[in-house]
């Protein structure tokens, strides 16, 4: 089993704690409760012969769990993460005025649940292992990002050019249009014209037929 013990707290007021087997971890736990440093957020770990201590501060709450060397670090600290998410949505504020061992006999059952899912179900570190990829695609494209902007390609210049070409686009439909225009208007005056050159030669053919001199009725 990968993970043997843990609690959370407030400062060094123990709100739970749960231990799957019989060792001194309590003990050694409120003493490092004691000589974690300062009271801004922090992840650290402590060796205890074969034995580490991963100690997780966040907004004044304190988790703790004690775990084998062999287990690494990042079991322990998605464990620690699980069960600071957990305590803060189950008890909100009250954490902050609870008295010692006031959430014990509720959450040491949590406690004791993730314990044996992190330390036996190989899901566990399948789920992290997909969130520390994550967590890399992200951090890559934020390298991205900040390598574009080092270069001086601005948004600005990518919303000016995109303003250009919207631009040329309505000059380029106004002149398509003008150009229609034009056209329709010279095939008007095109089709008056050969109506009016018709109307002409059948004028002249009617006026010759009239006055010719081969149709004397007509006269």
């Amino acid at each position: 089993m990968a993970i043997l013990y843990a609690l959370a707290a407030r400062g060094t007021v123990v709100l739970a704690e749960f231990s799957s087997t019989t060792t001194n971890a309590s003990a050694i736990a409120k003493q490092i409760l004691e000589k974690v440093p300062g009271n801004n957020d922090s992840n650290v770990s402590y060796s205890q012969d074969r034995y580490v201590f991963h100690v997780k501060r966040t907004d004044g709450l304190t988790v703790l769990c004690m775990a084998e060397e062999n287990a690494g670090r990042r079991i322990p600290f998605a464990f620690l993460e699980d069960i600071h998410q957990r305590f803060v949505r189950t008890y909100g504020r009250a954490v902050h005025t609870a008295l010692a061992y006031a959430m014990n006999d509720e959450f040491s059952r949590v406690l004791s649940q993730q314990i044996e899912y992190y330390s036996n179900d190989p899901n566990a570190d399948r789920i992290n292992r997909i969130q520390g990829e994550l967590s890399q695609v992200r951090d890559v494209m934020i390298d991205n990002i900040d390598k574009v902007l080092d270069r001086g390609e601005r948004l600005e210049l990518l919303v000016d050019k995109t303003a250009t070409m919207q631009g040329n686009t309505f000059r380029f439909r106004k002149q398509a249009r003008r150009f229609r225009s034009t056209v329709w208007w010279r095939n008007c005056k095109l089709t008056f014209l050969l109506i009016l050159l018709l109307l002409v030669i059948i004028y002249i053919g009617v006026a010759f037929l009239c006055h010719g001199p081969t149709l004397p009725s007509c006269i």
